[in-house]
């Protein structure tokens, strides 16, 4: 998105300079404690430093961005055990939402469902993360969508508003991870075709969601051997009889 196009969109220099800071986020190409220049980046996008001010005080109240003493704006870093808390309860709603959703699904939309995870599978050759993620998200919000219970339906779009917030992209730090989600969409895309039960589909679908959790976990570990691990995701209660894919 160039800020060209941003400006035919009738966005306002401050809504430039925030999309994109928060490409730039989502792309990896700002992380964890990179200090933003306010002139500099005003000098990118070809604006004054004002817009782009305001822009880095939206981002710190999305807690995108931090104020530190005599250093200015960084980015936040990801805070594990927040994130970990966070997908272990969307875990859970989402895969009750999922089941719940079941009955309701079309045939359109596994046959959408599925067109989304093909273009994953296909996507991990030229692995872009935000781009896998964004998919990610669209291929389960077609299998959760059509929920009956507004309240279940609600707390799992706020648990994935939860993950943008914290850095939605979690395969940036998990590249790996993509292969074995791609495949365990397909056992839930089973599942949904044959009709399975309502149990079977629910511990799919959560225990996709919290075997992410369980590399992210192995992989904060893995950089941090010797540190302090505040949530033990080995810990969750994951069915004896699964196997991830």
């Amino acid at each position: 998105m160039t800020i060209t196009a941003d400006s035919a969109l009738g966005l306002s220099k401050s809504e430039q300079a925030h999309r994109h800071l928060r490409e730039c986020i989502s792309r990896g190409e700002l992380t964890g404690g990179d200090r933003i220049v306010l002139g500099r980046v005003a000098k990118e996008l070809g604006m004054s430093v004002v817009p782009v001010r305001e822009a880095v005080r939206r981002l710190e109240a999305e807690g995108l961005v931090t104020f530190q003493t005599n250093v200015g704006a960084t980015i936040s870093s990801i805070n594990p055990s927040e994130y970990m808390h966070t997908m272990e309860t969307l875990g859970v709603v989402e895969g009750a939402a999922t089941a719940l959703a079941a009955p309701h699904l079309t045939s359109e939309d596994l046959d959408r469902a599925t067109a989304l995870n093909e273009e994953m599978r296909r996507g991990l050759e030229r692995f872009s993360p935000q781009d896998f993620t964004d998919l990610n998200a669209e291929f389960h919000a077609v299998l959760h969508g059509r929920c009956q219970n507004p309240h279940l339906s609600d707390l799992v779009h706020r648990g994935w508003a939860r993950l943008d917030r914290l850095r939605r992209s979690t395969f940036l730090f998990i590249p790996d991870r993509a292969a074995s989600s791609v495949k365990e969409h397909d056992e839930i895309l089973r599942l949904l075709r044959s009709q399975a039960s309502y149990a079977e589909i629910e511990s799919s679908v959560r225990l996709h969601r919290w075997n992410t959790l369980q590399a992210f976990h192995e992989a904060q570990t893995a950089r941090a051997p010797h540190g302090p691990v505040d949530f033990v995701a080995s810990s969750l209660p994951l069915s004896p009889t699964h196997s991830p894919s």
